[in-house]
Formats: structure tokens, sequence, C-alpha cells
């Protein structure tokens, strides 16, 4: 039997025939399976969805509840027959509720990871290795360049600055799904007991973090009332990217802009935002986490899709495994990672 007899790249994206579904489709379809809840991977408009019971919430809380037409939750691990396909659910480290999807058929497994990291996180499941036929990795820092440093360390850098510039409010840019939780998640964890001040754009998704068991510890609106005179000097402001090319960043008294991203290994993008500290914290895997699952997980043939899918590709062709990009389009970083 052909892989592609499995599973196919289309428009809307990869299509498995004998189950008629979709994974991660960047167009309505009748039936999708989603891995995560960013924006580039779930999509309002289906039939029906099958995701992990924290997907499903996220895709809720983001795009209304009636963002599809049926909605059926996933129990990691568990195996769902659809049209005699056997899929199954199996956690990628990414954010909370994210998961590799597997399928199997006539004796051959497929797995598709979606986006997924190896780095421990106290804010989602952690990646479990799926033995398969057939690995789809994602290759967002598929460049041996993208070595991400440990996050604790760059937590400690934001807490370092905020000591040696208690005048300044600290702006830190976090994505809101995912991000923002582990970075607050993070500072915690390196002893930040202060209130952090969240921009209201992040507050629905904190929020819901905290009814999953996931402590976040004291959190304050960065509203202009709360300023008390001193433009929020010496504390921690966490907002979206888009808050930063808008007025909100001007309420603040000569503000400190940091912004935390696996991007930001790459000096130009922090200047080009205006970035005073760099902070290196992504939610995908770096060069030594992607070639590392390969190893460990020696697929017979590896599928690479979005990002740096060259040099995966001829680290492949190096130690003899067998790969080939999967042009697939659509997925695209939601906001900085």
């Amino acid at each position: 039997m052909r892989p592609s007899d499995l599973l196919v790249p289309r428009p809307e994206g990869l299509y498995c025939p004998p189950g008629d579904f979709h994974i991660d489709p960047v167009r309505p379809v009748p039936r999708a399976l989603v891995t995560h809840g960013h924006s580039d991977h779930a999509r309002a408009g289906h039939g029906a969805v099958l995701a992990t019971r924290e997907t499903l919430d996220i895709m809720a809380i983001r795009m209304g509840e009636d963002f599809a037409g049926a909605r059926q939750e996933a129990v990691p691990g568990a195996v769902v027959d659809i049209g005699g396909v056997a899929v199954s659910f199996h956690p990628a480290g990414h954010v909370l509720g994210s998961a590799q999807i597997s399928v199997a058929w006539r004796g051959l497994r497929i797995t598709a990871a979606g986006d997924y990291k190896r780095a421990a996180d106290p804010t989602c499941a952690p990646f479990e290795p799926v033995p398969s036929d057939i690995f789809i990795t994602e290759a967002t820092f598929g460049l041996p360049v993208f070595r991400h440093p440990p996050p604790e360390a760059e937590a400690r850098r934001l807490l370092d600055s905020l000591a040696l510039f208690p005048d300044r409010a600290h702006l830190v840019g976090a994505y809101s799904l995912g991000k923002a939780q582990r970075l607050i998640r993070l500072l915690r964890d390196v002893g930040h007991d202060a209130p952090i001040r969240i921009h209201g754009a992040l507050s629905r998704m904190c929020d819901y973090y905290v009814s999953r068991g996931i402590d976040l510890g004291p959190l304050a609106p960065a509203t202009v009332a709360g300023q008390r005179g001193r433009g929020f000097a010496g504390e921690i402001v966490l907002g979206p990217p888009s808050a930063f090319a808008a007025t909100w960043v001007r309420r603040f008294a000569d503000p400190l802009i940091a912004f935390a991203s696996g991007w930001m290994r790459v000096r130009a993008r922090a200047r080009q935002r205006g970035v005073e500290l760099a902070l290196v914290i992504s939610d995908h895997s770096d060069w030594s986490e992607l070639t590392a699952t390969l190893t460990e997980l020696s697929p017979a043939e590896t599928w690479i899709t979005h990002g740096r899918e060259e040099a995966l590709l001829r680290w492949c062709a190096l130690e003899r495994r067998a790969a080939r990009p999967l042009h697939l389009v659509g997925y695209e970083d939601e906001a900085e990672d």
C-alpha cells in the first residue's frame, strides 16, 4: 500500500481518503481533526471537529461556541475508529491541549505531529513519542543556528533587567495562547511572586489555563487606573504582539520593550521591533530537538512540513534517513513564536 492511500496533501490540508477526514484543514471541510488551538491549525466553519477537550474549549473561546457544526472530544491515547482508520491523539508538548494525530490502516501508521516541542513545560502535557512508519514533523526552527537556551535562564534575564531598571515598566510581547502562560509560569518558578500585569486580550486565556489547574499566581489588569501615577514602573506587563503596534504602549512611562519568541535569536527581527530585551523562548522544537526526535523515533520515512525544510532534508540524507518535503499551504506562525 502506498502512504498516499492513507494521507495525501490537498488544498484544504492533509486528507485521509479511507476515513474521509482532514487533519488541520485551512478551509472548511465536513470533518476536521485538529492538533491544537492556534489559528493556523484551528479554523472555524467545519461540519464536525475532533480534538482534545482543551483544544475544543480554546476554539470556543477564540471563535465562539458555534465554531463548528458538531464537536467530539478526543481522549489522549484512546483509539477512535473512523471509516476503518484507527485514530489516536497523543500529547505534543506545544501548548495546552496540543496533540499529535496518529492514523493507522492496513498495517501502516502515520503520525502527524503538528507543532511540538521537547523542552519541559508545566503548562501542557509533555511530548509523547509515538512509534510510526511515517512521522510528519514541522521544521519551524529547522536550521542549525536555532538552538534555544534554557527557558528558565531567559526568565531570569527578565528579572535581572527588572532589578537593574526598577524605574521602568517591562513590557513583554508574548503570544496569547501558550507563550504568555508559559512565561508567567516560568517567572513564578524562578522566584517572581509579585503580581504580573496582563493586557485585556490575555485575560480569557489565562483564566482558562487556571481553570485547568495551571497555577499562574497573582495577575492584574494593565489598565490606566492601576498605574498609581508610576506608569507601572518596576512591574512586568505582558501583552500580545499586536498591542505593540498600537497606542497601548504609549500609556507607559519610559517602557523597556521585551519580546519572548524563538525568532529573537535573529537579531534583525529584534531590532526591527525595537526590542531592548530579546527573550529566546519558543514553543517549537529547535534544531537539536528536531534531529533528536527523528533519531529517537527512527521512522521508515519522514515528511517535513511548514518551516525550513531544506536543512532538515539534508540532515536526513546525510543520516541515510528517507525523507521528503510535504508541501502544505496556509501554515504560518500565527504570531511571533
